[in-house]
């Protein structure tokens, strides 16, 4: 008796297994589509620096994002006007005013309190991670507890913003909660909370608010203002154009 009981719970097991990466991947897809839901698109993001609760400094971006993991980041911001932000798949290059060249960067590197370079131009999991169920977790968000499933997504290319993400999803649509970013040395870096809004009559992350783990005191607040679907020509995502054009229309 104990035998075929012990048979069956290794079975279901097993088929949970599969359902379970069947599941997985779907759930990250409609994840991604809260975030971005169109392969085209220009997103306007604004992103504060808070120090102690207090805004300390605020930069506009302009980002324009395509299929196979591309795109152009224009600095709209009076500050860093003239800077360009180019991402090619697993390469990222910065262009600066008057520069003759492009300089290579890291999707690491910062652009303003904790927003990397990879936490503005890349707003899909689905296409970096791969991704395997965790558990099943009730948190608190916005002062109510929510039934989650929890994720852990590993890098699978080599221009991923973060080696590792444990990402927390409402269990009843998929819309992300929560997100704690792992850097390559597994040091936990940052921990992002996604905000619900509407945009177009639909439930969409309206904000991301990223919590610096090592300065608790900072936190930076990127909030996607508008996000339209728009195509740029192939010539925007050659980093020798972006050298010899302003690109101030954009």
């Amino acid at each position: 008796m104990f035998n075929k009981l012990f048979a069956v719970l290794i079975s279901y097991m097993a088929m949970t297994s599969i359902v379970a990466a069947q599941d997985v991947t779907t759930m990250v897809k409609n994840a991604d589509q809260f975030r971005l839901d169109s392969q085209s698109a220009k997103v306007v993001s604004l992103v504060r620096l808070f120090e102690n609760d207090q805004l300390d400094k605020t930069r506009q971006y302009n980002v324009y994002t395509r299929e196979n993991r591309e795109s152009l980041v224009i600095f709209k911001s009076p500050v860093e006007a003239g800077q360009k932000m180019l991402m090619l798949g697993d390469n990222y290059w910065l262009v600066m005013p008057k520069s003759r060249r492009p300089i290579r960067i890291t999707p690491m590197q910062k652009l303003l309190g904790e927003a990397s370079v990879g936490d503005i131009s890349t707003l899909t999991w689905s296409e970096d991670y791969q991704a395997s169920w965790v558990s099943n977790e009730t948190i608190e968000s916005d002062l109510q507890s929510v039934n989650t499933n929890r994720l852990r997504l590993s890098a699978n290319t080599s221009g991923a913003s973060y080696e590792a993400i444990d990402l927390w999803l409402d269990a009843k649509d998929d819309f992300p909660i929560k997100a704690d970013l792992y850097l390559r040395s597994g040091k936990l870096a940052k921990q992002a909370w996604f905000t619900r809004g509407e945009r177009d009559g639909q439930a969409r992350v309206t904000e991301m608010t990223l919590l610096d783990q090592i300065q608790p005191a900072k936190k930076t607040v990127i909030e996607y203002q508008a996000i339209t679907p728009q195509a740029l020509d192939d010539k925007y995502y050659n980093p020798a154009y972006l050298v010899r054009n302003a690109l101030s229309e954009l």
